[in-house]
């Protein structure tokens, strides 16, 4: 029996729809029938999980189990969140359901693993989501090797998220910043675009690097368990 997705989105709302243009763009299928049933909540007043984790902002739990609930009685089989700093709340997340969360870090991890054997990954991430070791774990987990951004490219990195992608700024207004951080991690071979702004910012700037898109790997891992095929 065919299985249904649920994505508790709004975090941010553009990242959500990405996320479900790839679920859509990846089924392999050649008819609207043979697609997956996807329910979507987009609340983007969750609040910012950056600002819960590192300086005491309102806790964004509370409006994701709202959002978990509404997806619960659509009848999801599964939940994916297109954010990768909201991963920091899954086990409490998960603890008020047993319907299972897919989490992203993992599947980027694994598509890490897979892809890049022996190689070095560049974790390009929020702060929050950097300081939880959210993808420093799952690559540990993989046995795959990963390089950090220091504090200033950081800073940058959240710049390009915040001020350019999430405000809808034109990608001209974050283009050096973007690239002031890859120059910063010359020992990384590839990079993880472990925000769901950051694969929107590369394909806005038209930029050819050797990346894995968390969101791309959680829209195939998602298909998967869904019980339908993927494109390659």
């Amino acid at each position: 029996m065919k299985k249904s997705i649920g994505i508790l989105g709004g975090m941010g709302p553009l990242a959500t729809a990405d996320l479900l243009r790839k679920i859509v763009l990846l089924t392999a299928s050649d008819t609207d029938g043979g697609h997956v049933r996807v329910y979507v909540d987009d609340n983007p007043t969750i609040p910012d999980r950056t600002a819960a984790i590192l300086s005491g902002g309102a806790d964004p739990v509370p409006a994701m189990t709202e959002s978990l609930r509404k997806l619960e009685a659509c009848g999801a089989d599964c939940i994916v969140m297109p954010c990768n700093t909201a991963h920091y709340f899954l086990p409490r997340l998960q603890a008020l359901t047993s319907t299972p969360f897919l989490s992203m870090p993992e599947a980027a991890a694994r598509a890490c693993s897979a892809r890049f054997p022996g190689k070095r990954a560049g974790i390009l991430a929020t702060r929050g989501t950097l300081d939880a070791g959210i993808y420093q774990q799952a690559l540990d987990a993989q046995d795959v090797a990963w390089t950090a951004p220091d504090r200033e490219a950081q800073d940058a990195l959240m710049e390009v998220i915040y001020d350019g992608v999430k405000a809808g700024r034109a990608p001209a207004s974050y283009r050096s910043r973007f690239l002031s951080v890859l120059e910063r991690m010359p020992q990384a071979d590839y990079w993880i675009l472990g925000c769901t702004e950051l694969p929107l910012a590369v394909q806005s700037l038209e930029l050819d690097i050797p990346a894995v898109d968390p969101t791309e790997e959680i829209a195939r891992t998602a298909i998967r368990f869904c019980g339908y095929p993927t494109r390659p």
